[in-house]
């Protein structure tokens, strides 16, 4: 059978130590000690908070639910004071606790809590003063999950704009290699048949990328032209003139550009002269792609520096808000074309500078943006408008989506307030994006309505 507890056992817990007698000895009169076997459950999700709970030997493992699996959040150690405290909203667990090794607690009811004020107010101090220090702890680690979790939706999208432009690198690449190794066999058999110089300068001249049909006929149109120059590539003895056809034609190649040259080289020139056309117009067209996706890769590196502010300081700082935007828009791009969102634009010209932190009004954008596109069914709209008002400029995000619910709106920026499904949001980016426009000296305000919901940031110039 376990002793009960003396005064002696309740001062391991500091929040005790220095409260006079008559205290020590109405928390035992008025709490109960319980003890548990190493990892026996304590508390589980679903049970009322009734205890205030002091860890007098062992300890208290916790663990958040998450998608079925069991997550552990944080520990409490002997000496520590966990459960509900005076003041707590607190009503349902939601998570489990654990004991850590053999495990003693000293438990107070919570409807004890009023007698306990009269009994010591010191001691109530000591715990509100307890309570938020817990409360600020939480809510500092919320917000970081909250920034780890739209940095994780950002890096998602990263990847994926930064492995088309990469993929087409390796693939260009990889076909140019091939092209190059060919050249000297087709040079060769081009000279052995010595051909006339004026030919060879006018098969020369074709080696020069036109603007691809494509972009103006139709597909029909542009297979018609190619199985023409195909027919007649094969009419000429090249063997392979419907692979070689697709290449001519795309680079804006027509048949009266090619019959005075089929017609100007010998005939046992022509399969090695119309395969080095062909390479030489695919070379250069992709050596063109290997550009453009280099230099695609090059501006996701600069928005992401951008969006970031990486390559300055924390503090503030003129900054240009349409910047902003554009560098968030870009780190979401992935995001906004997997549901095929539309964005409309609307700055104002010659808007002036902000003095602010670059990288905490991007967050901002994301935080806003990012529930846009959540909200938006496939085929949205999002509008971004800027506009000069005294002296404030006022940042719009809009979209055209179901709107906010009408209960749901009074507590759209209350911290852990979300209408997500557990595991999608903390409830704090909305939060984290009021804090931040106001530390900015500004203020956010929303208005909603089923089609339209408008987020306004409003932030003094200069």
């Amino acid at each position: 059978m376990t002793p009960p507890l003396a005064a002696a056992d309740l001062l391991v817990v500091p929040t005790f130590v220095g409260l006079p007698p008559e205290t020590l000895d109405w928390l035992l009169a008025h709490g109960e000690q319980r003890t548990f076997a190493p990892n026996e459950t304590v508390v589980q999700p679903g049970d009322e908070a009734s205890y205030m709970m002091a860890i007098l030997a062992g300890g208290l493992q916790y663990y958040a639910v998450r998608n079925g699996q069991r997550e552990p959040v944080f520990r409490v150690e002997a000496g520590q004071i966990s459960g509900v405290l005076p003041y707590s909203r607190l009503r349902t667990v939601s998570g489990f606790g654990l004991a850590v090794g053999h495990t003693v607690l000293f438990l107070l009811h919570r409807d004890l809590f009023p007698q306990l004020e009269q009994a010591s107010p010191e001691l109530v101090q000591r715990l509100v003063s307890l309570m938020s220090d817990r409360a600020r702890d939480e809510a500092r680690g919320q917000e970081r999950d909250e920034k780890l979790r739209a940095l994780g939706k950002l890096s998602a999208g990263l990847a994926h704009e930064l492995n088309n432009p990469a993929a087409a690198i390796a693939r260009g690449a990889q076909a140019l290699q091939q092209l190059a190794t060919a050249k000297p066999t087709l040079l060769l058999d081009l000279v052995r048949h010595c051909p006339d110089p004026a030919a060879l300068q006018a098969l020369v001249a074709l080696a020069v990328p036109g603007q691809s049909p494509k972009s103006v006929l139709s597909a029909l149109a542009c297979s018609d032209r190619e199985d023409e120059i195909a027919s007649w590539l094969e009419d000429q003895g090249v063997p392979d003139g419907y692979q070689l056809a697709a290449g001519l034609m795309e680079a804006g190649l027509t048949l009266e550009q090619l019959q005075p040259v089929g017609e100007a080289l010998p005939q046992e020139a022509l399969p090695a002269a119309f395969a080095w056309l062909e390479g030489q117009l695919t070379m250069l067209r992709l050596i063109h792609d290997v550009q453009e996706s280099g230099a695609r890769i090059s501006t996701l590196v600069q928005n992401v520096k951008t969006y970031s502010h990486m390559d300055r300081g924390g503090d503030y700082a003129l900054l240009d808000v349409k910047a902003g935007l554009e560098s968030t828009l870009n780190i979401l791009g992935y995001a906004l074309r997997a549901k095929n969102i539309k964005v409309i634009r609307d700055y104002a010209p010659q808007l002036p500078a902000l003095r602010g932190q670059v990288s905490s009004l991007n967050q901002v954008w994301t935080n806003l943006l990012d529930n846009a596109i959540d909200a938006l069914p496939a085929g949205g709209e999002i509008t971004l408008r800027t506009t000069q008002e005294g002296d404030f400029v006022r940042v719009f995000i809009l979209d055209n989506g179901p709107g906010i619910k009408p209960e749901v709106l009074p507590h759209i920026f209350e911290p852990f307030y979300t209408t997500k499904q557990a595991g999608e949001g903390t409830g704090l980016g909305l939060d984290i994006a009021q804090r931040i426009i106001r530390n900015h000296g500004g203020r956010l305000e929303v208005h909603s309505q089923p089609g339209h919901t408008e987020f306004c940031a409003w932030l003094p110039v200069g």
